[in-house]
C-alpha cells in the first residue's frame, strides 16, 4: 500500500474534484460519510455517550457532519468545539449551521479560560480537532485540553490522525498528543503511524478508501509502502516439479563463538526451513557436535581455532554469505570477515557482530559487496550511521547510507522499515513476543535462504521481513506472546508460506 506525503494527497484531492466534478467541500462531506457509516457498522447501536470534539478547521468540518449522522441515527451525542483559533474553514462553517438543524442540543464552545467538560471513562471520544493539517505545537490551554481528554481513560478515536501529530516532522512536545486508541486514516496511512517515536499515539490503524481518483493512486510515485500480504504474495516464487535441491541454492553461514553457537544454529534452520537447497555452517571447532545435532540438515566446516572465527575457508561456491551472528568481535575475527569480503562478489547478508565489525572499521565498508542486506536493530544502526535528531532524520542518514554503498538496509523494530536508495518498505506483520533472543538470527536465516533460492536481496528482504513476523504471529496465536521463542518462529515459517494463499473464510450462519 502506497504511503503518500501531504502534497501528494493534496494533489489527489485536487484531481478528485476537478475529474469527479465536486467541490472539495463535497468531497469532504462524502469522506465525512464514509467515516460514520464505518463507525456505525461497528458500534451498531449506542456504546454509551459519544462525545465529538471537533476544532475549527477542516478536521472539525469532518467532526461535525459525523456528528450530525450519529445524531440522526439515534446516537447520544454531546458536540464540542474548540476555539482555537479566529479562523474558521469553509468546511467547518458549513457544517456547524447544519448540524443546528438537526439537534436542540447545540455545540458547546469552549475557548481559553472555560472549565473543561466532564470525561468519564465509559465515554466514546471522537478527536476532530486538527488531525492532518496540523504545523505548529499544541501549547497553553489547548495542550492542557488534550491532556485532559487523555487522562479520562475513555475510548478515543481519531479522524485521520491523531491530533497533535504532524503528517512530517516529530513534535517536540508529546505530552500534548492524543493517544488515539483507533484511528481512520483516509486513503492510506501516514509514515509517523509507523516511526518508534510516535508510533504508540495512532492505536490501531484502519484506512478507509474516501474514493480518491484512481488513476492518480496507481500511477502516483511514491517513496514509501506499507507491506502487508498483497504486497508481497506476487514476490513468491514457486517450485518447478522437476527440480531437486541443486535447484534452490547453497548457502555459507558464518558465525558462532564459544557460548553462541545456538545463533548460528538458528540462523541455519531458518534458512533451511525458507527453502534454501544446502547450508553449510562455518563455525569454531567448539561446536562442530552442537550444530550437527541441532540442525541435521545442515553441513559444518569448522574453523582452526577451538572457540572463534579466525579464517574462514570452504571450497564451493555459494548462492549467499551470511556472516556475524554469534561471532564476536576479536582481532582475527575481523580479519577473517575482511578477507571474506575481499574475495566475495555477490550480495551478503550481514548481522550481528558483522555490522558491529563494519562500525569499529568503518574502512570495511568500501568493499560490502553491492546489493547486500544489512540488519541491524536500533543500536546497532545508531552505531553504523551516527546519532539523529528524530525518526525522519533517522530515514534521511539511512537513505543516504543504503545510496552511498549501493546496499538493502532492514531497520529491525516493531514496524521493521526496509530501506533502499529509491523508497521505504515498512512491514505491517508481527507482535510483542517477537521482541526475545535468536528472533533477528532467525530473520537473518530467512533473508539469506530466499537469496539462495534466486530472490533479488531487496525481494528477499521485503519477503523475508514480511514471512517472519506472519510466522511469529501464528506463533504467538498458539503459544501466547509472553511465551513465544525464536524456535517458535521458525517452526511456523511453513505456515507463513501457506497462509499467503488461503482465501478469507466466509462467515458462517446458525440457523
Amino acid at each position: 500500500m502506497k504511503i503518500f506525503t501531504a502534497a501528494q494527497f493534496k494533489q489527489a484531492n485536487k484531481i478528485t474534484t476537478e475529474k469527479q466534478g465536486v467541490t472539495l467541500e463535497a468531497l469532504m462531506e462524502r469522506t465525512s460519510t464514509i467515516v460514520f457509516k464505518e463507525m456505525h457498522n461497528r458500534l451498531k447501536g449506542s456504546p454509551g455517550p459519544i462525545k465529538v470534539i471537533c476544532g475549527v478547521g477542516n478536521n472539525g468540518g469532518d467532526g461535525l457532519v459525523i456528528a450530525k449522522h450519529l445524531i440522526q441515527h439515534g446516537y447520544y451525542v454531546d458536540v464540542y468545539i474548540l476555539n482555537c483559533s479566529d479562523k474558521r474553514s469553509k468546511n467547518f462553517l458549513n457544517n456547524y449551521h447544519k448540524i443546528k438543524e438537526v439537534t436542540k442540543n447545540w455545540p458547546t464552545l469552549l475557548k481559553q479560560g472555560d472549565e473543561f467538560p466532564k470525561i468519564n471513562t465509559n465515554d466514546f471520544v471522537v478527536d476532530a480537532i486538527f488531525g492532518s493539517g496540523l504545523n505548529r505545537p499544541l501549547d497553553g490551554w489547548v495542550g492542557e485540553f488534550i491532556r485532559h481528554v487523555n487522562a479520562s481513560g475513555a475510548f478515543i478515536l481519531s479522524i485521520d490522525m491523531p491530533s497533535g501529530l504532524y503528517w512530517n516532522k516529530i513534535p517536540k512536545k508529546k505530552d500534548a498528543i492524543i493517544r488515539a486508541n483507533f484511528t481512520l486514516s483516509f486513503q492510506s496511512p501516514k509514515l509517523v503511524f509507523f516511526l518508534p517515536e510516535v508510533a504508540e499515539f495512532a492505536g490501531e490503524v484502519e484506512v478507509i478508501d474516501i474514493g480518491l481518483d484512481r488513476e492518480f493512486l496507481r500511477n502516483e510515485i511514491t517513496e514509501a509502502h506499507l507491506i502487508g500480504k498483497n504486497e508481497v504474495q506476487p514476490l513468491y516464487i514457486s517450485r518447478k516439479k522437476n527440480s531437486h535441491k541443486g535447484d534452490y541454492g547453497h548457502a555459507l553461514i558464518v558465525g558462532g563463538s564459544y557460548g553462541k553457537i545456538g545463533s548460528i544454529g538458528l540462523t541455519s534452520l531458518a534458512a533451511m526451513r525458507t527453502g534454501t537447497g544446502l547450508v553449510t555452517a562455518f563455525i569454531p571447532a567448539c561446536g562442530y557436535e552442537i550444530l550437527q545435532g541441532f540442525v541435521p540438515e545442515a553441513m559444518v566446516l569448522t574453523d582452526k581455532e577451538e572457540k572463534l572465527i579466525s579464517s574462514v575457508e570452504f571450497n564451493f561456491v555459494p548462492e549467499v554469505i551470511c556472516f556475524g551472528v554469534g561471532a564476536g568481535k576479536e582481532t582475527v575475527t575481523y580479519e577473517a570477515f575482511k578477507n571474506l569480503l575481499l574475495k566475495t562478489k555477490k550480495p551478503m547478508v550481514i548481522d550481528a557482530d558483522g555490522l558491529n565489525l563494519l562500525n569499529e572499521h568503518p574502512d570495511l565498508l568500501k568493499s560490502i559487496p553491492e546489493h547486500s542486506v544489512l540488519t541491524p536493530h536500533p543500536k546497532e544502526l545508531e552505531r553504523l550511521l551516527g546519532k539523529w535528531k528524530d525518526d525522519f532524520d533517522k530515514l534521511k542518514k539511512a537513505r543516504e547510507f543504503v545510496a552511498e554503498h549501493n546496499i538493502v538496509l532492514i531497520i529491525k523494530g516493531a514496524y521493521t522499515f526496509i530501506v533502499t536508495k529509491e523508497r521505504t518498505y515498512i512491514n505491517n506483520s508481527g507482535n510483542p513476543g517477537m521482541a526475545t533472543a535468536g528472533s533477528g538470527d532467525v530473520l537473518a536465516g530467512m533473508v539469506t535462504g530466499l537469496i539462495s533460492q534466486g530472490y533479488e536481496p531487496l525481494n528477499a528482504a521485503v519477503f523475508g521481513v514480511y514471512l517472519h513476523g506472519k510466522a511469529g504471529d501464528i506463533a504467538a496465536r498458539n503459544k501466547g506472546q509472553q511465551a513465544l521463542i525464536a524456535r517458535d518462529i521458525i517452526e511456523n515459517i511453513g505456515l507463513a508460506f501457506l497462509s499467503l494463499f488461503e482465501k478469507p473464510q466466509t462467515p458462517s450462519t446458525s440457523k
